[in-house]
């Protein structure tokens, strides 16, 4: 058996499609004639856009809009006026297309790779794909095609590009292996949204399968047999029809509240990155978002963003969720995500260093105009405010400071927006939790981001393969820290959210409704999921599980016991 990520839940039962890349090698050469080069970069960027403009149409029909944009966003990316302009500064310079291309993407590439968040890694693979499409087209090769693989195909390959994506036939593909890839990569996202099952990141797979083989695909477990036997593929047959009736079943949830087995409501919302995100949240049938990572609204670009331009994004996503909670964090930017346009300088421990709201109150300036935009936009919805990685009271007394400096502001303009706003902490560090009942008593609410509470409580980076066995929200240090948080919260009366992948976590679930938390925020596809996970324990259940989970010593005794109650 193999393993890797599980990425997109269900079995896949078929056989192996090997997809090679075709080589993209080029000699760089001077070139003399300036304006023919540029000529022939630019017929390429047409033909390339007109190439992914089919491919989008095509996955909007196999999957829909939201993941058709993803395409889209390609042609908005190659078209970007700093992009095209330094490549082109490059051709003027004497550079070949391929080589001002590969230069201007390879740069772009390192720095979205370099980041510790998974959503904006994936844009490495955006501008990648954006990279290879165009320099194929210079180079006059064919495009990798995958739309005419026969019926129960498994899908093989390094890396699945949006661009291999959109020629997916959904009635033909099985399963999806990759090298590479998150449960946030846009593989990862087309996968669960055609439906089919997917296992990422196995190291070497295109060299330990070879094409025609047979394989089952567990993309709930995320694991691979290879060429099963008859018991192996009864049960797995067996497996596959149980999950396809379970998620029928599922949406039997839909337009329904989310209230425990003893009659408590809780708020099941979404997180997002941009605000198109939003109507995945309303499709999802999400009762709000509990995490708006302001963010990526800065990515991609090559200056901060206007007042107008953020007040426009987080306009439209309030007006989307027509009313329904938009919490709004503060951005999360600094060393470990890099923008060249802010020149912020390297740092050695960038996880520990200038980030986030350290970052925002000493750019007071850039702060402000965010938090003007973010006021404005209160007038069309019901926002609220939250604050990222805050380790001390200080940090947040400094910023609710700064929130009644732009209110001030705003009132003598007599610009329309909410007075009484709520502003709250996103607790993600231990610091933050241990003085959870200090907080408590001046922000408005929690929402605890397991993530990176896990990360720096267990002093453990869950990308170093070499300790991530310590990353867990089930080690009981953790544990501990969720209980206090939580506990701090109820005893100061506001309510408290979990935003990390833990608020989906099955084994977590029943804790967390004990410990007394409010609120879940989660991806969209796992609203469903989660509303039915709640739906099953009664408060008085889910306390003698904590009580018991609460006296063990470890990680492994802690998910033993689960596994037997769950």
């Amino acid at each position: 058996m193999l393993y890797g990520t599980a990425a997109s839940e269900g079995i896949g039962i078929g056989r192996v499609m090997l997809v090679e890349e075709h080589s993209l090698e080029y000699t760089p050469k001077t070139v003399t004639d300036i304006e023919a080069e540029s000529q022939r970069f630019k017929n390429a960027v047409a033909l390339f856009c007109d190439n992914t403009k089919a491919q989008a149409e095509n996955l909007r029909t196999a999957a829909g809009d939201k993941e058709a944009e993803i395409l889209e966003g390609h042609i908005q990316m190659i078209k970007d006026p700093y992009l095209s302009g330094e490549i082109e500064k490059l051709i003027n310079e004497g550079q070949c297309a391929e080589s001002a291309l590969e230069h201007m993407c390879d740069m772009f590439i390192a720095m979205f790779s370099s980041t510790d968040d998974e959503l904006t890694r994936q844009r490495a693979t955006d501008v990648k794909d954006i990279k290879i499409g165009v320099l194929s087209i210079l180079l006059g090769k064919n495009e990798v095609k995958i739309s005419t693989a026969p019926k129960g195909t498994v899908i093989v390959a390094k890396e699945l590009t949006p661009s291999m994506t959109a020629g997916i036939n959904k009635d033909n593909i099985v399963g999806i292996i990759t090298e590479t890839g998150g449960t946030t990569s846009h593989s990862a996202i087309l996968a669960r949204a055609l439906e089919i099952p997917a296992v990422l990141s196995v190291n070497g797979i295109t060299g330990k399968l070879a094409a025609g083989e047979q394989v089952i695909v567990d993309g709930s477990k995320g694991e691979i047999i290879v060429s099963p036997d008859d018991s192996e593929l009864q049960t797995y047959t067996q497996k596959r029809r149980s999950f396809l009736e379970e998620r029928r079943e599922l949406e039997n949830y839909r337009n329904k509240p989310t209230v425990s087995a003893s009659g408590e409501n809780y708020e099941l919302f979404c997180n997002i990155g941009k605000p198109d995100d939003a109507l995945k949240t309303v499709s999802a049938d999400g009762e709000g978002v509990g995490l708006f990572r302001t963010e990526f609204l800065f990515m991609e670009r090559t200056s901060v963003p206007t007042e107008d331009e953020q007040f426009e994004a987080y306009k439209k996503a309030a007006l989307i969720l027509k009313n329904k909670p938009l919490i709004i964090r503060t951005l999360d930017i600094g060393g470990d995500k890099d923008l060249p346009y802010l020149g912020l300088e390297k740092e050695e421990n960038p996880f520990m260093g200038f980030r986030a709201i350290r970052y925002c109150l000493k750019k007071r300036d850039l702060f402000k105009t965010q938090l003007r935009a973010i006021l404005r936009a209160s007038a069309f919805g019901k926002i609220s405010i939250m604050f990222p990685l805050v380790t001390t009271v200080d940090e947040l007394r400094e910023g609710k400071q700064l929130v009644e400096e732009v209110k001030s502001e705003l009132m003598k303009n007599n610009t329309a927006f909410n007075k009484d706003i709520k502003v709250g902490v996103m607790i993600e560090t231990p610091s933050a939790a241990v003085i959870a009942d200090i907080l408590a008593k001046e922000a408005d609410f929690f929402s605890i981001g397991t993530n990176d509470l896990t990360g720096y409580t267990m002093a453990c980076d869950r990308g170093n393969s070499n300790v991530s066995y310590l990353y867990s929200p089930l080690q009981p240090g953790v544990l501990r820290l969720i209980k206090n948080i939580i506990e701090s919260g109820r005893k100061n009366n506001i309510p408290v959210g979990m935003c990390g992948e833990a608020a989906a976590n099955e084994m977590m679930i029943p804790l967390l409704i004990s410990f007394g938390l409010t609120e879940f925020s989660v991806s969209a596809p796992s609203v469903l999921k989660v509303r039915k996970a709640i739906s099953k324990w009664s408060k008085e259940e889910t306390d003698k599980i904590a009580e018991k989970v609460m006296q063990f010593s470890t990680q492994a005794e802690i998910e033993n016991y689960l596994k037997t109650v769950i």
